[in-house]
């Protein structure tokens, strides 16, 4: 059989055929062959509908098989996949509707008011939009996933087939998935690694278990119930399970034979308590980010000989430091992150600017033509290969594995009127990474803090709400006028 070249190929392997179990939620279980009837029958719905090859197609749907079916669907009929994290607001929902210029949404009655005329109440709904501008997407273009930008507003990482269908063929090989694996699915379809479990299970005919959790106990028992043989997460799930669920020093998780990360770095006191839960489960560390999706991963022998470290390069990819003057780093040196391979994406949707700061000519060999993945992370690497993070070169915040935005968290705190001036920083945290504190100066006599937060839940999702606000008299600046954030970590770390 011919390796796939399109997302849908992928439907078409044995497994596909057959009537093994593809999907389980709940109580609700899929087969493969039932998936590929589930996805011919909504291509045909968006076929009716007027949706053609190229268009973009969102997708606003709790974690279900329904929004699994709408990926592959969309996939079909030759349309981008533009899922959408069912936990942002109208505002941002609104914004990334308008911004990739989407022509249909996918979604149902409890995420999106049905439209006023018609439309029935099959399930999931199709909306038609109307989009402001019509842009052709670029030749291959499968997938345009929304990530915060460090500016304001998400912007979209647009993703081929070949990136998405390179991501499945190379984490499948060093994580050895096959069909007998039971994967937990607990990463939302809108992060590049939670749509990386869906493509992967289904290339190797694998069984997906989908699981919204609020309690680490939960988890630990779907692992059990289900018997779990791989589990992904952020660094939170791992905090959540090693310091709040109870269940996992008793419950019986031998089935568990891989548990991987990505999303920030795991703290070495959290992963020590893992294998000491789970000493039958290989622990696989992974560095990545949305546009080139992963980058490096460390083999659960290094874990004790190199601790804190990112890894090494992922099969078929080449990770290197390039220091300031655009000479490759020495071992020791540090330098900025850069990636080569399949999976370094085709950049910003709409954003050629943007798009030319993060992929740039290798600056080993600029003539070759040959675009590589700048991730503005400063590493060292060392004299095995194998890379250490040092910090960010820009301001972006990740926090409980996503990516914030301060300006954004910023522009919302200033919009309830509460502050003449706010500043949003990450403050290291072991379970979140980064945690979101935001110092303002008060505009007089307006709402307290807890007010000031309860307001801007109602405009920013979970992730993005700051912990704290903490009120000063007046933020520093550096000479220039600008508001010194290097500052304001560096005086709030000593007692983080």
């Amino acid at each position: 059989m011919p390796a796939p070249a399109l997302l849908p190929d992928l439907l078409d392997g044995p497994a596909c055929a057959s009537e093994r179990i593809a999907l389980v939620s709940g109580d609700e279980r899929l087969s493969y062959g039932g998936l590929r009837a589930e996805v011919e029958r909504l291509a045909r719905r968006l076929r009716e509908d007027g949706a053609e090859p190229g268009d973009r197609i969102a997708i606003l749907l709790p974690k279900s098989i329904a929004e699994c079916v709408a990926i592959f669907a969309i996939s079909r009929v030759g349309a981008v996949v533009v899922p959408i994290h069912p936990s942002l607001r109208p505002r941002q929902v609104r914004h990334i509707l308008a911004d990739c210029g989407a022509r249909f949404l996918v979604t149902d009655a409890t995420l999106y008011p049905p439209p006023a005329e018609g439309g029935g109440l099959a399930h999931p709904l199709i909306v038609r939009l109307a989009p402001d501008t019509v842009t052709a997407p670029p030749p291959g273009l499968a997938a345009i996933l929304y990530t915060s930008g460090s500016t304001g507003l998400p912007k979209g990482v647009m993703l081929s087939h070949a990136n998405l269908l390179a991501g499945t063929r190379i984490v499948r090989s060093y994580l050895a998935i096959a069909l007998e694996d039971r994967i937990l699915s607990v990463l939302p379809f809108s992060f590049d690694y939670g749509l990386n479990q869906l493509l992967t299970s289904v290339e190797q005919g694998a069984c997906l278990v989908l699981l919204e959790f609020r309690f680490g106990d939960e988890v630990v028992r779907a692992v059990e119930h289900h018997r779990i043989t791989v589990l992904a997460g952020v660094p939170t799930l791992w905090t959540l399970l090693t310091r709040a669920a109870p269940r996992l020093g008793k419950a019986d998780l031998s089935c568990l034979r891989i548990l991987t990360n990505s999303g920030g770095a795991v703290p070495q006191e959290t992963v020590a308590r893992l294998r000491r839960a789970l000493p039958h489960t290989d622990i696989v560390l992974m560095y990545g980010l949305t546009e080139a999706f992963r980058s490096t991963y460390l083999p659960p022998g290094e874990i004790d000989v190199r601790p804190g470290s990112m890894g090494r390069a992922i099969p078929e990819t080449e990770i290197f430091a390039v220091d300031a003057d655009g000479r490759r780093t020495r071992p020791g040196e540090p330098g900025i992150l850069h990636h080569r391979g399949p999976t370094v994406s085709l950049g910003y949707w709409n954003r050629p600017e943007d798009t030319a700061r993060v992929l740039v000519p290798d600056p080993r060999f600029p003539q070759d033509g040959t675009l590589v993945c700048r991730s503005g992370d400063l590493v060292v690497e060392d004299e095995g290969g194998y890379f250490r993070f040092l910090g960010r070169e820009d301001a972006m915040i990740k926090s409980a594995g996503f990516r914030v935005s301060p300006t954004e968290v910023e522009e919302a705190l200033m919009e309830t009127g509460a502050f003449r001036a706010v500043a949003v920083i990450g403050l290291a945290d072991p379970g979140l990474g980064q945690r979101i504190h935001a110092v303002a100066v008060p505009a007089g006599s307006g709402p307290a803090p807890d007010e000031v937060l309860q307001a801007v839940r109602r405009t920013l999702p979970p992730h993005m709400v700051p912990r704290a606000v903490e009120t000063v008299p007046a933020l520093p600046t550096t000479p220039n006028g600008k508001v010194d954030y290097k500052r304001l970590v560096a005086e709030r770390t000593s007692y983080v």
